[in-house]
């Protein structure tokens, strides 16, 4: 890379601030791996269908409403806290945008007429997990597509459907959406094993489980294999990285909320570092490569994941001769920060990858409802965005 991930993002982010997206797209460009720069008749030129173009993106003005806040509990402490097995969903209090956390989900989210929200079990030769399945009224004999759900550390199936607000959205598209649950003996914490390398490869570990659970998916409810996707948050996010590189034809696409880039740790102390942004190298022959698109979260105040790692996901997703755009989008309302989007495309000029980093935002779903864990409601709809940029609408009912 030709300059530092955090600042080019730091830098890049200003720049969109002031509206100056040209030297904010240079910058961005710098940061993954000094690809040729496009100029603005080209940038124009990107191929951009609606289904894939955020009606809410576009230049606007910077509002005070994402300032970070000083952190109440050090990252260290909370480090120290996990290496203890004592990760409770307290020991994020008081990071940026994490307002609601210690407020998870005690209910079951809300389900309207017609739809099924049921647990269930999966299991195979490499494991067994339960997971809640979201079967929409909308197409419930056969659903237009799946997105699975990876919750993060502390979280599980209810809270995340809940704090994401995922289910509103695949009903108003007609997709089902399946939420694994981590089990508290293969972590104690509930966290995705995303730094182990047997939980890394393909064919075995949480992948194979993972990977044989949609599957199972798609064959009953005769599921278009093309819209097929896969979304986490944190821990989730990670493991939700290492599903879309070990099985490329199984998922068309990859949301990566506030998470990290595959084989960028193989034990516990490595797996801090790289939540510091001092993640191993990819590999020694090259940065590693994600064959399906990938659209990133990151708030640019995370004190858990550093933002660096969302630059390395993007550099990841980001094929040679690539056309990069940064632009400003935010929501009006209740929606109040804004964000720096960075869009890549390919040489046909489809759009391949984002990052969407949020203003002021910590560790937690941006967008999200306050009913659950880890949210940030003040911030651009993560879930929407996601299902926009999967190929779908984005209506909600």
């Amino acid at each position: 890379m030709n300059m530092p991930f955090a600042a080019a993002l730091r830098r890049a982010s200003e720049e969109t601030r002031a509206q100056n997206l040209s030297e904010a797209t240079r910058l961005i460009q710098a940061a993954l791996g000094g690809r040729p720069k496009v100029d603005a008749s080209a940038a124009d030129a990107l191929t951009r269908p609606a289904a894939l173009l955020s009606s809410r993106a576009g230049t606007v003005e910077a509002n005070d409403a994402g300032q970070s806040r000083p952190t109440a509990r050090p990252l260290g402490e909370a480090v120290s806290r996990l290496r203890a097995g004592k990760m409770t969903p307290d020991a994020f209090a008081g990071l940026p945008g994490m307002a609601s956390v210690g407020a998870q989900a005690r209910t079951r989210p809300s389900v309207p007429d017609g739809a099924r929200f049921d647990a269930r079990v999966f299991s195979c030769a490499a494991g067994s997990r339960s997971y809640k399945i979201y079967v929409p009224a909308s197409a419930s004999a056969r659903p237009r597509g799946l997105i699975v759900m990876l919750h993060g550390c502390t979280q599980n199936p209810d809270d995340f459907a809940r704090g994401t607000g995922m289910n509103e959205v695949a009903e108003s598209n007609g997709f089902a959406v399946a939420y694994p649950g981590q089990t508290r003996s293969d972590n104690a914490n509930g966290c995705w094993n995303w730094f182990e390398p047997k939980h890394q490869r393909r064919g075995a570990g949480e992948p194979a489980i993972l990977a044989g659970l949609t599957e199972a998916i798609v064959a009953e409810f005769r599921i278009d294999p093309l819209r097929v996707f896969i979304a986490g948050l944190s821990a989730g996010g990670a493991m939700a990285a290492v599903m879309g590189e070990t099985y490329p034809e199984l998922y068309a696409a990859v949301g990566v909320h506030s998470g990290l880039p595959t084989n960028s740790a193989k034990d516990v102390p490595s797996a801090f570092a790289a939540m510091r942004g001092n993640g191993r190298a990819q590999s020694s022959t090259g940065r590693a490569r994600y064959p399906g698109r990938t659209i990133v979260f990151q708030g640019s105040a995370d004190s858990t994941v550093h933002p660096s790692n969302a630059a390395r996901i993007m550099d990841a997703a980001t094929p040679d001769a690539a056309s990069i755009v940064t632009r400003r989008a935010a929501a009006g309302g209740s929606r109040r920060r804004g964000a720096a989007v960075t869009v890549v495309a390919d040489q046909a000029g489809e759009i391949v990858a984002e990052l969407w980093l949020v203003d002021g935002a910590g560790h937690a779903w941006s967008g999200g409802h306050a009913g659950g864990s880890f949210v940030d409601p003040a911030g651009p709809d993560a879930s929407l965005e996601m299902m926009r940029f999967f190929g779908c609408e984005t209506t909600t009912s």
